[in-house]
């Protein structure tokens, strides 16, 4: 449904974004990371049509963007950065307006403004002027104008900038809920997001494609991933360390925490082997009361700083 090849942008001197191509399918939902400064919303803008690309192409649905630039935004509902809206309009009057330049009017444009409302809970606002409404209510009046007209693609700059825990919930589950019908892109500096909706996981740093796969894979990158975290109440704490150490299936044992006769410490594993087990044996062995454990998914943040800085934090596999 989309298929980026080698796009490039420049600004003057600036190369925002360099050399970048990936394709996204019907029911994926793309999370796009990087950096302040990446690349990320000058790409959204080229997939989009509102930037062109220096070189490169874009097509969406098979027809080339440039050649086809109206036809292809019809495919498309975009939420831009600052979710810029026409403050002076109420939040009914302009998603009237939107739905009237989308080709809606009269029952049928009713029957949608209905349906964007109740889905994003905008009705205490309906007849308020966008200018008054908080960030929260804007990005929401914002990311309903995108789905009015029910596209084909979404694309999403930080869908949930400025929302509550709740309200950022509800739009989670609304993604999740449109995303089997859909392609959907969405760019977050939030990596608890990528986790909660995302299939894939594209990276890009300082304009260029870095990493790309699933949130899973970019976790087994994490030197927490299959990690074991683990708590023992313990009067003497002599040894632990060198003992757990020495079990066969443990790199390297750190203390995290010591206080109250509670000492906390992370287990690194060596390659794929699973910890629990082996370590459980030790601490029963060894009279150790263990008062937690549990297995450590990996660190999504760490993998990211590792990926765009180049701090050494994450594995290649």
């Amino acid at each position: 449904m989309i298929e980026i090849s080698n796009i490039t942008k420049r600004f003057g001197a600036l190369t925002a974004v360099d050399d970048v191509s990936f394709n996204v399918g019907r029911g994926e939902v793309l999370g796009f990371l990087g950096p302040n400064g990446a690349g990320k919303s000058t790409t959204m803008k080229m997939v989009t049509g509102f930037l062109a690309p220096d070189h490169g192409t874009i097509r969406i649905g098979g027809m080339d963007i440039a050649a086809n630039p109206v036809e292809v935004k019809r495919w498309i509902g975009y939420l831009p950065e600052g979710a810029p809206l026409y403050g002076e309009m109420t939040t009914r009057g302009f998603l009237q307006f939107v739905a009237q330049i989308r080709g809606f009017g009269g029952a049928e444009a009713n029957r949608r403004i209905d349906s964007v409302v109740e889905k994003i809970s905008l009705e205490s606002v309906l007849q308020m002027p966008i200018d008054t409404l908080s960030k929260g209510f804007k990005r929401r009046v914002g990311l309903a104008q995108a789905i009015l007209h029910d596209p084909q693609i979404l694309v999403l700059d930080e869908p949930t900038d400025g929302l509550d825990p709740n309200q950022k919930h509800e739009v989670r589950a609304l993604i999740r809920g449109m995303s089997e019908e859909k392609v959907i892109v969405l760019s977050t500096h939030i990596l608890e997001e990528v986790d909660a909706v995302c299939t894939r996981a594209t990276i890009i740093a300082n304009g260029r494609l870095v990493s790309d796969g699933t949130p899973e894979a970019l976790l087994r990158r994490s030197r927490t991933h299959n990690a074991l975290k683990l708590a023992l109440a313990i009067t003497d704490p002599n040894g632990v360390v060198e003992t757990l150490t020495a079990v066969p299936q443990v790199s390297k044992a750190e203390v995290t925490s010591q206080s109250d006769g509670i000492l906390e410490l992370l287990l690194l594993p060596s390659g794929s082997a699973s910890l629990a087990g082996p370590v459980s044996a030790a601490a029963h062995a060894h009279g150790w009361h263990v008062t937690e454990m549990h297995v450590e998914r990996g660190r999504l943040d760490d993998v990211f700083r590792a990926i765009t800085t180049g701090a050494g934090d994450a594995s290649d596999e």
